[in-house]
């Protein structure tokens, strides 16, 4: 399949890819313009799942890509970014069902888990036989979880007993497992632990009344002496720093997943100003649409810049916590500017579904708060550059 590079790619970034990976992305983006778009604000209104797009993202070989055991070819880290992107730009939804099934479940068990872990997990998980999710955050526990986290796991002989609760947790409701991580009453460091979802004491609850994210199932989760085996305690898990090194990997592809945001409701501003007609003319010919235009593609290009760079780093093995950090602050901040410009090209139409500028818009506000908010990324990146920890 021919690849043409997006006309929101306005430096030609996506020239920097393979051909084998631009092969990949042109056979992805034609997948997801038949297969997803033109359901997504069907499923986001009723703020439901559409369950056949499994096959469509699994079969096309979104998931897995980062790890040599399901990668179906050797393929950089810019590429991930940019198979983000893609998902994004046409539903950010579907791209975080993407990021928790790959970056978050695979990737936990990828980087945390024993060799017999992976082989055994991974490749169920990049093809849909297993789906999971990732139980990090709790009610009383977001930002902090470093040092908040309150569910607790207690030895007992061969196995572990966790007790606590988990809040914001993706596709969770549909899970067949779920990466739970829990403050060991030992030693009282953070471990992790592959929970089979009909574990007996795990309970899982949807979230109602999302304004974001709708078509993404987010549940609550209550976990009252579930019982799991040491052999699926993720077994290099053993610190929060463990943790950590999973989120940073996640969190440069939620800075690129932003970037798919700004790119599809501009591409449908952008469409929408040189149909709409207004005092005899469309009103791309507009100067003030036009500063809208212009600022939106600025945000852009910068973001992908930031992003392509962050993301040799990682392929260069010198990513550290701050690079992440300032890509997933910068790159949400520009979209949230971006996304509101796109709706006030479209004035009153922008609140509708039926221009998918509104969807890109709400969903947005959860992209700028999960994977870290702005602010607590900013001090990541404030104490690097300054030596001093400003941290509460």
């Amino acid at each position: 399949m021919a690849f043409e590079t997006l006309a929101s790619d306005f430096y030609g970034f996506e020239d920097l890819l393979t051909d084998r990976e631009k092969d990949f992305l042109a056979e992805l983006r034609a997948a997801l313009e038949a297969d997803v778009k033109p359901i997504v604000n069907e499923y986001w209104e009723r703020a439901e799942f559409p369950h056949q797009i499994v096959e469509v993202l699994h079969g096309k070989g979104a998931i897995g890509l980062g790890f040599p055991e399901t990668a179906p070819f050797e393929n950089s880290a810019v590429f991930r970014g940019w198979v983000a992107l893609e998902l994004a730009r046409v539903d950010a939804s579907v791209s975080t069902y993407v990021g928790v099934q790959n970056g978050l479940a695979l990737g936990a068990i990828g980087v945390c888990g024993s060799d017999e872990q992976r082989a055994e997990w991974l490749p169920k998980l990049a093809s849909g036989e297993v789906l999971g999710a990732f139980g990090l955050t709790e009610p009383q526990s977001g930002s902090d979880s470093a040092q908040g986290l309150r569910t607790i796991a207690t030895r007992r002989g061969d196995d572990w007993v966790l007790n606590g609760s988990k809040r914001w947790i993706g596709n969770a409701t549909f899970s067949d497992i779920t990466v739970i991580w829990a403050k060991s009453a030992e030693d009282g460091q953070v471990k992790g632990f592959i929970v089979p979802t009909d574990t007996p004491g795990y309970t899982a609850t949807k979230i109602e009344g999302k304004q974001s994210l709708r078509i993404v199932q987010n549940a609550d989760i209550t976990l009252e002496d579930v019982v799991v085996p040491e052999a699926l305690r993720l077994q290099n898990a053993n610190s929060f720093r463990d943790t950590a090194a999973v989120l940073r990997l996640t969190r440069a592809e939620v800075a690129w997943a932003a970037i798919g945001v700004a790119v599809g409701a501009y591409e449908a501003a952008l469409a929408y100003a040189k149909e709409r007609v207004q005092f005899g003319k469309p009103i791309a010919s507009h100067q003030l649409i036009q500063d809208l235009l212009v600022k939106s593609i600025g945000n852009i290009t910068a973001s992908i810049g930031l992003c392509t760079r962050v993301s040799q780093m990682l392929d260069d093995g010198a990513q550290r916590d701050e690079h992440s950090a300032l890509a997933k602050a910068f790159a949400t901040a520009r979209m949230r500017e971006t996304v509101a410009w796109c709706r006030e090209v479209m004035g009153g139409n922008g609140i509708v579904l039926d221009y998918d500028v509104a969807r890109f818009f709400a969903d947005a506000e959860a992209l700028y708060s999960y994977e870290g908010t702005r602010e607590m990324n900013t001090l990541i990146v404030g104490r690097a550059i300054t030596g001093q920890a400003a941290f509460v």
